[in-house]
């Protein structure tokens, strides 16, 4: 028999079990909390007025007159709302971490400071796999550092008592990288390819090219964007 390991259906068939249990999980978790509050809700004060006893072949939960029981309803989805969300971060995460080689707590703090920050986490990783390799500790010829190669100057802007020690620790380079490109976004009306030529290359730069008739790009923006096709921003 041939073997499947390691291959595109082996992947789709791992995939797809893995999409299965979670969508089980989820079922499991709101009933089991449905049934929880279900069961344990208090019986009526004997102030209330009797309802009428409904025949157990017709037995019907009526949610609009019963306050109590469509809050706790309400509640219960919402922890399963938070449950997915959990989820889906973790699988985010997990899929970064393996796509690009790199531990769990970098590519969580990637995925968290770009959806903070108003980035797209894919554009997000596409920067930082492009500026440093993911080297906390990159520095290039012209002083550009961490994560996002942000030059000191930069970064003072949005943080004005930044060093450059500072800027190699991880999460404080992710802040201030992705609000500097978030703002250079809004700054060109949503164009984020010259969003990120000013990025690269600078605003100075970009400006002579164009006011020399020239195109800015120098191939940065094709590179970081080939195949991407989100938006770059999120929110």
């Amino acid at each position: 028999m041939m073997n499947l390991r390691g291959t595109y259906v082996h992947r789709g068939d791992a995939y797809r079990r893995r999409t299965r249990i979670k969508q089980t999980v989820l079922a499991l978790s709101f009933f089991s909390a449905l049934g929880f509050l279900l069961g344990n809700r208090k019986p009526a004060t004997l102030d209330a007025e009797a309802a009428p006893v409904p025949s157990r072949s017709a037995f019907r939960l009526d949610l609009s007159t019963d306050r109590t029981l469509a809050s706790q309803v309400d509640s219960a989805r919402g922890e399963l709302e938070l449950v997915r969300t959990q989820l889906d971060r973790a699988n985010r995460v997990i899929g970064y971490s393996t796509q690009y080689g790199i531990n769990a707590a970098l590519a969580s703090s990637i995925v968290d400071v770009a959806a903070a920050e108003g980035i797209d986490p894919e554009l997000a990783f596409r920067l930082v796999k492009l500026e440093s390799d993911f080297n906390v500790h990159a520095t290039s010829p012209v002083g550009a550092l961490g994560l996002t190669q942000v030059m000191p100057s930069t970064a003072r802007y949005y943080q004005k008592d930044i060093t450059a020690k500072g800027l190699y620790e991880p999460t404080t380079n992710l802040r201030i990288g992705f609000r500097y490109l978030r703002g250079l976004v809004n700054e060109y009306h949503g164009d984020m390819k010259t969003a990120l030529l000013v990025y690269n290359r600078g605003p100075v730069a970009v400006a002579k090219s164009r006011a020399e008739g020239n195109s800015p790009s120098n191939g940065y923006d094709r590179i970081l964007t080939k195949g991407y096709k989100g938006r770059g921003v999120v929110n």
